[in-house]
């Protein structure tokens, strides 16, 4: 019993260990802190982890040294990490706004070739998140630490329409706007 369980912590570390996430840092800061001697320095760092397949988390940490706050806050993104369900793997399935503090921040979809427009801190989450086309735009705060945190509340809204349908017990079909019908009706009316 206790050799099974030997095996399934040790399967979970090489899970871990598997270079499947990708990491980027946004933001380092130098903090201090006033004591009897004088100063102390530290470092506060900011990274955003995600597999670039619809994960996404992001985490802070502080300590002495710079590698150490950064390998900090990587292990709390990856404890953090939130799925979102993205449209043919590239893109939003709909416009959505996200507010944290004074940060507000709205996402909106884009056709495929426009790239990521966004700034700084959102544009690392979308990297690490694996969206292809989005534009975005921050309004309010500039604070990174607000900015990724309204990002990531709007992510949470997100809603799939496979989602949806399961929700209310239909199907696909019915939940998403009939493309084909819409022109064939705007050209019987111009016939008549």
């Amino acid at each position: 019993m206790a050799e099974r369980d030997n095996n399934r912590r040790g399967n979970r570390r090489d899970r871990d260990e598997n270079p499947e996430f990708s990491d980027r840092l946004v933001a380092i800061n130098r903090v201090s802190k006033t004591v009897k001697g004088g100063k102390r320095f530290g470092f506060a760092a900011l990274v955003v982890v995600g597999d670039q397949k619809g994960r996404v988390g992001f985490g802070k940490g502080k300590a002495k040294e710079v590698p150490e706050a950064i390998r900090k806050a990587t292990e709390q993104a990856k404890r953090q990490m939130i799925r979102v369900q993205l449209r043919e793997g590239r893109t939003l399935h709909h416009d959505m706004e996200g507010r944290h503090g004074a940060g507000k921040v709205v996402m909106r979809t884009a056709p495929e070739g426009t790239g990521i427009i966004a700034g700084g801190p959102m544009r690392a989450v979308f990297e690490m998140l694996g969206v292809k086309d989005v534009v975005s735009k921050s309004i309010g705060s500039q604070n990174p630490y607000n900015m990724i945190r309204a990002t990531m509340d709007g992510l949470k809204k997100e809603q799939s329409p496979r989602g949806v349908a399961q929700r209310r017990g239909k199907k696909v079909a019915d939940i998403l706007p009939k493309r084909d019908e819409a022109p064939a009706a705007e050209a019987a009316t111009e016939e008549a």
